[in-house]
């Protein structure tokens, strides 16, 4: 018995429609394979450069530009994706595809051979311009190969690259970086993309949009890419600076002024980058809100578990990302089950929503962080956070892509990967500052006993110099960010302000200094989760305003008119076709 009704009357999409109709189910699978490993080229990038940029920074120097080996890569990946995703409509996904894998290899080779940091930062730069291809086209790929009714079995298959690429990230990059050369953590992206590239170029139809205008907006390009690197990089300053700041406030002001503009000039060009029509979309824009949300409360959240095993519970750097390991697991299966049980079902709504539902308890639960709390607790929290955010991964991809008509099915997918990373760039900012004021807010309260004891403990003559330190502390002239042995560095702060003969009476308190920080960070780490809390609540709202709208069982066509698309020629439904399996 199917499970999707099928339409009569409809007639069979021809190739330029439907790419899958030339292929076998044994060539869909090899490119598949091929489009997850160049996915898996970038995922895993994202987590092995980390472990290695204390070795780099030794090595070439440039302690004061170091952060820009990883903001060009996010200024570069971010800024193209929309790009490719609306070149791969009109040109087809292949070119564009072997484009962006091919520009990833050539960084990641000039990365490994960098002498300096000015070089290294470049490269990572030529790096981020092919990135920007993988993820939104080869989501594209999989919505050219298999019809929205058969892709919840395959599109889970990327919530599971990017969990195991997090698990072995960490790992790898500590061991080329140890036992081998920094210079290898690109090189060893060379054998893998080569190999993802043959089965590309040998597989992978060219399919082009017929009788589309090829008139590029190059003015929507370049305010776009102005407006979005003057966003992005206000974003990163936030990390150093205030948001009075020009270089923080002031860049994300001209930004968004700039996007504004932005939508004026696509609504007047004749090939946007961005088509506006989508946004009248019901379905379409309940999905891209919710993902911007998801991925705002995600992301923000996320950032500070592993800093919280580090610095209050003393773990290294590689551990505290495999700590997270039980937030995958639940991640990476419940991606997996959820697109299975929409191929399944054709339902997609309510798993979206209890996706969602999910993520909100879990990370509620999360706001209960302490500095004792169990490990087996915070695991049980963070596999029902993962639980919820595994569908996110898969199931909103299908929706769009089966919400949009078959030949804008590229730059929809692009713009969902777009606000994707958005909106983790705009949360991981605004948790950094709620974190930062928390623990101003938090460590006053959590010092006064401390400062008490010592006070009474000390000969009446240190008095005033504890009293001095203290305020020193108290007033957040200390950077306290990220710090390991805090209670030596308070020790030290208050030593410096008192003569030499009274440092000794310090040393007794140091560890009462070390768990009033942990408690202090604890607490503020468990507030920057109630973001993720009201991100993931909005996002749940927002869920429930889209329509339901049936997978088609083909990759033609158009899209129910009922869903605000009056685009002319969409037909209601193209269904002749069974599925391809």
């Amino acid at each position: 018995m199917e499970a999707f009704p099928v339409e009569s009357g409809a007639q069979a999409p021809s190739l330029d429609e439907d790419p899958a109709l030339g292929l076998s189910r044994r060539q869909k699978l090899e490119i598949l394979g091929a489009v997850l490993l160049g996915l898996f080229l970038v995922a895993l990038d994202q987590t092995i450069v980390g472990t290695a940029l204390p070795r780099i920074v030794t090595d070439l120097g440039g302690n004061d530009l170091y952060t820009w080996v990883v903001t060009i890569y996010l200024l570069t990946s971010t800024i193209t994706v929309p790009f490719y995703g609306k070149l791969s409509d009109l040109y087809g996904r292949r070119p564009m595809l072997m484009i962006g894998i091919t520009l990833f290899l050539v960084g990641s080779v000039l990365s490994g051979l960098s002498q300096e940091m000015w070089q290294l930062i470049a490269f990572r730069g030529i790096q981020g311009l092919g990135a920007g291809a993988l993820f939104p086209i080869a989501l594209a790929v999989i919505g050219d190969l298999f019809t929205p009714a058969e892709r919840g079995k395959y599109q889970g298959l990327f919530g599971a690259v990017f969990g195991i690429s997090f698990l072995i990230g960490p790992g790898l990059g500590g061991f080329l970086t140890d036992n081998v050369s920094w210079h290898w953590i690109f090189f060893v992206n060379v054998p893998v993309g080569i190999v993802s590239l043959a089965v590309i170029w040998r597989l992978l139809p060219t399919i082009r949009r017929t009788g589309a205008s090829r008139n590029l907006d190059y003015l929507g390009a370049l305010v776009f890419t102005i407006a979005i690197g003057f966003l992005l990089v206000g974003l990163t300053n936030k990390g150093t600076g205030d948001w009075g700041d020009l270089v923080v406030g002031g860049f994300i002001a001209i930004g968004l002024v700039l996007s504004a503009v932005f939508v004026l000039v696509e609504a007047r060009a004749k090939e946007p980058i961005v088509p506006l029509d989508l946004w009248r979309n019901r379905t379409y824009v309940s999905s891209i809100l919710s993902t911007f949300l998801v991925s705002f409360g995600f992301f923000g959240a996320i950032i500070f578990l592993p800093r919280w095993f580090q610095v209050v519970r003393g773990e290294s750097a590689t551990s505290s990302g495999y700590l997270i390991f039980p937030m995958l697991i639940g991640l990476i299966g419940s991606s997996i089950v959820a697109g299975a049980l929409v191929s399944r079902t054709g339902r997609y709504k309510a798993i979206v929503l209890a996706g969602l539902g999910l993520m909100v308890t879990g990370i509620t639960l999360m706001t209960q962080l302490r500095a004792d709390t169990a490990y087996p607790a915070l695991f049980a929290w963070m596999f029902v956070a993962g639980l919820g955010i595994g569908p996110t991964l898969s199931v909103f991809t299908i929706i769009v892509q089966n919400a949009v008509p078959f030949a804008k099915l590229g730059v929809a997918t692009s713009n969902l990967t777009f606000f994707r990373q958005i909106g983790g760039s705009v949360g991981l900012a605004i948790a950094g500052t709620w974190f930062g004021q928390a623990l101003a807010e938090q460590l006053p309260g959590q010092l006064e006993p401390v400062k008490a004891s010592l006070v009474a403990s000390v000969p009446e003559g240190a008095r005033p110099a504890v009293e001095a330190g203290f305020q020193q502390l108290a007033g957040g002239n200390v950077d306290l960010n990220g710090l390991t042995g805090v209670g030596q560095s308070f020790g030290t702060v208050i030593a410096s302000q008192a003569p030499e003969q009274f440092r000794a009476f310090l040393e007794p308190f140091i560890p009462q200094f070390d768990q009033a920080f942990n408690n202090s960070m604890s607490l503020a780490i468990a507030e920057t989760f109630w973001i993720g809390v009201v991100a993931t609540a909005f996002a749940f709202v927002a869920a429930i305003f889209m329509r339901e709208l049936p997978l088609r069982r083909t990759m033609g066509a158009g899209v129910p008119a009922t869903d605000g698309d009056d685009s002319a020629g969409h037909a209601r439904r193209r269904a002749a076709l069974p599925a391809a399996d």
